[in-house]
């Protein structure tokens, strides 16, 4: 089944954006690419078996920030309408790799006798 990916990715000047297409397009089971939006920052992919977040970790690594903005079907004529409506209903979340999280020390203490039996 042939899925839409749309990926926001930061990218300032025409060499990032042709940097970014060439990843897009690298990837096994992308048909087409497309940049999209009013500065050309988002990236539509149209193919079958994408995996979107892999898609989007790897833009991330090689161009810059990339988010994930929506996953649908891709469908032709009355079915884009369709899809459109369910896109609008699910909920988005974004997948943020590089997010630094909350760092706990551990330390064990073990109370060590040479003497005590440890078959009991």
């Amino acid at each position: 089944m042939k899925q839409k990916l749309v990926i926001r990715v930061s990218m300032c000047d025409q060499k990032s954006r042709s940097k970014a297409l060439k990843i897009v397009v690298g990837v096994s089971g992308v048909e087409s690419a497309a940049l999209k939006g009013d500065d050309k920052s988002q990236i539509e992919v149209t193919g079958d078996g994408v995996d979107a977040v892999a898609l989007t970790t790897m833009l991330r690594k090689k161009v810059g920030y990339a988010e994930l903005v929506s996953v649908g079907a891709a469908g032709g004529g009355g079915d884009e309408k369709k899809a459109e409506e369910n896109e609008s209903n699910l909920p988005v979340w974004p997948y943020y790799a590089g997010v630094p999280h909350s760092h706990c020390d551990v330390r064990v203490v073990r109370d060590y006798d040479p003497y005590s039996c440890s078959i009991l």
